[in-house]
């Protein structure tokens, strides 16, 4: 796995650095492990925009994945294959399990693996007490996990994905990602930084959302959240 650069025979290919998809082995999925999946456009249940510069992108269908291999416990596999998965940032594998009841794309698993599954990532036991484990997470968050919850000793792959340059807007808009418009660009009706003769600085006293809220260090999480109990150390602090 790596990735490669062009050469610069457009503007668009002079700082473009993609993947090199060496480490793929599979051409095409399982049709039996796709699944129809259908794009929001940042749109609620009623139509209105909820997240903002979403929209259009490459169709896609979704790779289901065995996140908790409940009845593999203990039963060896065959890597038959690895393949591009478009709905996330690793690559995935297809196994073929040793009682032959099928074969099913894996990965981590923790109740269904929800914790590190990015590229690239990886997290760190520090320290054991009692059931539970101080784990610390990718983000710098130190956070107690039972012991009896399952991991998978090592990385995730595709490690090199941050380093790659998407290198025209094209690329962006074909991952369904619309173009950003900076507050201060828009009128005042549409954001509070908007307005002004030429170019004007923000105006603001602190930099805000459409909406007015503080942003650039504002905390999103909800104070009374069951699992903040479960934090040791926030992210960002030593």
């Amino acid at each position: 796995m790596g990735v490669k650069t062009h050469k610069p025979t457009t503007p668009t290919l002079r700082f473009q650095i993609t993947s090199d998809f060496k480490e793929i082995t599979k051409k095409r999925p399982v049709k039996r492990l796709l699944e129809p999946m259908r794009k929001t456009g940042g749109r609620n249940a009623h139509g209105r925009i909820t997240s903002r510069f979403m929209g259009g992108g490459h169709k896609q269908q979704y790779r289901r994945i065995d996140f908790y291999r409940r009845d593999k416990i203990g039963v060896p596999a065959k890597v038959l294959g690895i393949e591009y998965d478009p709905n996330r940032s690793s690559r995935i594998s297809l196994l073929e399990y040793a009682d032959q009841k099928g074969a099913g794309w894996t990965a981590t698993g923790h109740r269904g693996a929800q914790m590190v599954r990015s590229a690239g990532s990886w997290a760190i036991i520090q320290a054991k007490e009692g059931p539970l484990a101080h784990v610390k997470l990718p983000s710098g968050e130190i956070r107690l996990v039972h012991q009896d919850c399952w991991a998978t000793i090592g990385q995730v792959g595709n490690s090199e994905r941050k380093s790659t340059v998407i290198g025209k807007a094209g690329r962006s808009r074909w991952l369904g990602r619309m173009p950003h418009v900076r507050g201060i660009a828009m009128n005042p009706i549409d954001h509070p930084h908007g307005g002004g003769e030429g170019k004007s600085g923000q105006g603001n006293p602190h930099p805000v959302s459409p909406w007015g809220w503080h942003t650039k260090g504002r905390k999103t999480r909800n104070p009374n959240k069951y699992s903040n109990r479960l934090i040791v150390m926030r992210k960002g602090r030593s």
